[in-house]
């Protein structure tokens, strides 16, 4: 079995971003950067069907530029056993991004391929379903779990008052979000053993983006907090600041 899991390098979520002066960057300047964590789900859910069901070559693949080696190199001492970095330049147009992986992936023809459900910067939820239309596999977003038996994954999403059960027959591209599969740490024998596994860099060229930043700003300023009693003496109090100041009332 052939899976691919493609991850992105992002900013850390608990970073604080500093909007440059020309509003359409952010500085990079003490900025750490990670993978994204709903796709360490998904790499979690990779090595997973990996151990369940070997043999699996499990393949991560990123586009981006040097600096994701380091990002697809701790994914190999998760597990992974080889990477992919296609070095283009990025952008904010999910299909140009997805264009480009669908492109890598058909050529080695996967049976699964994994996503995050999401980005961690730019929240589009696009290019796994994206990927999938191009490749004209089945899809699956927003799956919490799943498993594969003959050829088909039964997939979990959670849904308002229970669960939905999917089952996609291989092929098949899945998003993944929070749930079953929680990321584990590297180990010392699996980050020495990272050093040894292939990491192939290949030169893209990435379509013009549609999707056009023109500008960036910060949130605006929340108004100070209003501290109201416990209990029931409050509860006067707290209606009244929701329906003259809320306006929610």
């Amino acid at each position: 079995m052939e899976i691919i899991v493609c991850v992105k390098r992002v900013p850390d979520t608990e970073t604080r971003i500093r909007i440059l002066e020309d509003s359409c960057e952010i500085s990079s300047e003490g900025v750490k950067y990670i993978t994204s964590p709903y796709d360490e789900f998904a790499l979690e859910a990779g090595v997973r069907m990996k151990e369940a069901h070997e043999p699996v070559c499990l393949t991560v693949l990123t586009l981006g530029d040097e600096r994701a080696q380091e990002n697809l190199r701790n994914a190999l001492a998760l597990g992974a056993d080889q990477a992919n970095l296609l070095r283009g330049s990025l952008t904010m147009d999910g299909l140009a991004t997805a264009k480009v992986l669908a492109k890598e992936i058909d050529s080695t023809k996967p049976d699964l391929v994994l996503f995050g459900v999401k980005a961690g910067d730019d929240d589009q939820q696009q290019v796994g379903p994206m990927v999938a239309t191009l490749l004209g596999y089945k899809c699956a977003t927003n799956v919490s779990n799943f498993e594969i038996h003959e050829s088909v994954a039964t997939c979990q999403r959670q849904i308002e008052g229970g669960t939905e059960v999917i089952e996609l027959p291989l092929p098949a591209v899945i998003t993944v979000t929070k749930g079953e599969f929680d990321p584990r740490y590297p180990s010392l024998k699996g980050i020495m053993a990272a050093k040894k596994k292939p990491l192939v860099t290949k030169d893209v060229e990435v379509p013009e983006s549609r999707l056009i930043m023109t500008s960036l700003e910060y949130p605006p300023e929340r108004d100070g907090i209003h501290m109201i009693e416990d209990g029931m003496d409050g509860i006067a109090e707290l209606v009244q600041l929701l329906r003259e100041e809320a306006k929610v009332l």
